[in-house]
């Protein structure tokens, strides 16, 4: 199992593992995945969905009544990701292994914890992820990413964003990430504001154990897409849901590399 294209189409399901804790995702070995979902027990609210299974194509125009998406603004607000947003996550995290440069890295900022208002975390997200594309340009890198942001009970507005970083550039990244915060924020650095780590908790697992990595990669996916609509149709396809909270502007996003122009223009290659 993989992060792929097209296995959607082929039926293919994206398995994925308990979290053990925020965040984390498993190092257990891929196992022969079978037709139908288990029942999936109760799990406290840091712990992933288990299971993703989402048959829609990469470019489904799949709509719903929802709010968000590409139409957003800073005045509009929105309660859960929608289907077409879903569908569009989905498709770029597979996009980004497409084209090598898949998602290698988890990075969790609490905004609330540092003293950003909820009107303002899309304004924050964007700076952190302007500043983190930037340096890793300096350093003849290239990066793919996509991010969602979720406001939920004693943690406040918080965004999840998964980012292409080879491993040679994680030090660096990591020396910058809280200098950045300062600078966007205009406070001191709060502890436990950021959280980052390798998905799979090794770097370079999406070369030295593709099919582990793939595993992970989903898993992490899955914990991004826990607050979609309940009622959506997609969502029946998830084993477990939860709220996202109340956000106001965008709720989430992809680089343009990974975005549904990018695909399109692949696809007709």
């Amino acid at each position: 199992m993989r992060i792929a294209p097209n296995s959607a189409k082929h039926g293919r399901r994206l398995k994925l593992h308990r979290v053990p804790g925020f965040g984390e995702v498993s190092n257990m070995a891929g196992k022969p995945q079978t037709p139908d979902l288990p029942s999936i027990p109760a799990a406290g609210t840091d712990v992933a969905i288990n299971y993703l299974s989402i048959g829609v194509p990469p470019l489904s125009t799949s709509k719903t009544g929802g709010r968000g998406g590409a139409r957003n603004s800073a005045a509009r607000e929105s309660i859960e990701l929608t289907t077409a947003q879903t569908v569009n996550l989905v498709a770029a995290a597979r996009h980004a292994t497409d084209i090598g440069l898949p998602f290698t890295r988890m990075i969790t900022v609490h905004w609330q914890a540092a003293g950003v208002p909820l009107e303002s975390m899309a304004a924050a997200t964007g700076s952190f992820i302007d500043l983190l594309t930037k340096a890793l340009a300096r350093h003849g890198s290239k990066t793919a990413w996509l991010w969602v942001h979720e406001n939920g009970h004693g943690k406040g507005g918080h965004c999840h964003l998964l980012a292409h970083v080879r491993p040679v550039h994680v030090p660096i990244i990591t020396s910058l990430q809280i200098r950045w915060l300062r600078r966007i924020t205009g406070q001191p650095y709060r502890r436990r504001v950021i959280k980052s780590d390798p998905i799979g908790r090794k770097l370079g697992l999406d070369t030295s154990n593709p099919e582990l990595w793939a595993e992970n990669a989903a898993t992490t996916l899955g914990y991004l897409l826990k607050g979609i609509d309940p009622d959506a149709p997609v969502a029946a396809s998830l084993a477990r849901l939860q709220p996202g909270g109340r956000v106001i502007g965008k709720r989430c996003g992809t680089s343009q590399n990974i975005g549904r122009k990018a695909r399109s223009e692949r696809a007709s290659e």
